[in-house]
């Protein structure tokens, strides 16, 4: 049985708003422009991120699916971002959830996988996320948007390939995410209708040392 905490998530989906528009750059403020580097598929995954989370959902409740989604929480809530979303360069705990199924009712409802090894790098062109253990390891670079949203552009990497290509190198690799903070130390990347399998990806992010306050 979905528990409670995703009935009440799917509640709140019952409508699509519109993308966000663009936050006011403050003055002196220099931002990668993420807008110049997107590609007109990926731009179209974006701007319909809030309907793939609606439909991922929906099909997490009515079909049956692989892990344990009752543990999850604020990682499956589509308004869980908070400020100051950042993530400090270091080693990290990551794991995917996929929602929903590109099968239809035919396929999972959602997969809970377990844990990997990623790393958030600092680069000469910005913060770098990198999954770097498991069959399927995404790679590219993270853009500030505004404090609770950054955009990631990257590509993927299947099995035995070696990393990951730049973004925009192999089109059918290519995938965008909103980054988001979700709490005292754990991220996400949003990752909207994946080439593959789901309809909506999670990368949870959590420190591999937690820091200390």
């Amino acid at each position: 049985m979905i528990p409670s905490v995703l009935a009440a998530v799917l509640a709140g989906c019952a409508t699509v708003p519109p993308p966000p528009p663009a936050p006011a750059v403050p003055a002196g403020a220099v931002l990668s422009d993420w807008r110049g580097v997107i590609t007109a598929a990926e731009r179209d995954r974006y701007q319909r991120r809030e309907a793939a989370w609606t439909l991922a959902l929906q099909q997490a409740r009515r079909q049956p699916g692989s892990g344990d989604i009752s543990s999850l929480g604020d990682l499956i809530v589509p308004g869980a971002a908070r400020p100051s979303v950042t993530p400090p360069v270091g080693a990290y705990r990551c794991r995917t959830v996929k929602l929903g199924s590109q099968s239809g009712e035919e396929g999972l409802g959602y997969v809970v996988y377990g844990w990997f090894a990623c790393r958030i790098e600092q680069t000469p062109a910005g913060l770098k996320f990198s999954k770097l253990t498991g069959s399927q390891r995404p790679s590219g670079l993270l853009y500030p948007e505004n404090d609770r949203h950054m955009v990631f552009l990257g590509s993927m990497a299947l099995a035995s390939e070696p990393a990951a290509r730049a973004y925009g190198l192999r089109p059918e690799r290519d995938m965008v995410a909103v980054v988001e903070r979700i709490g005292e130390q754990r991220w996400r990347l949003v990752i909207p209708w994946p080439a593959n399998e789901s309809n909506l990806d999670l990368i949870e992010l959590v420190p591999a040392v937690p820091t200390r306050r």
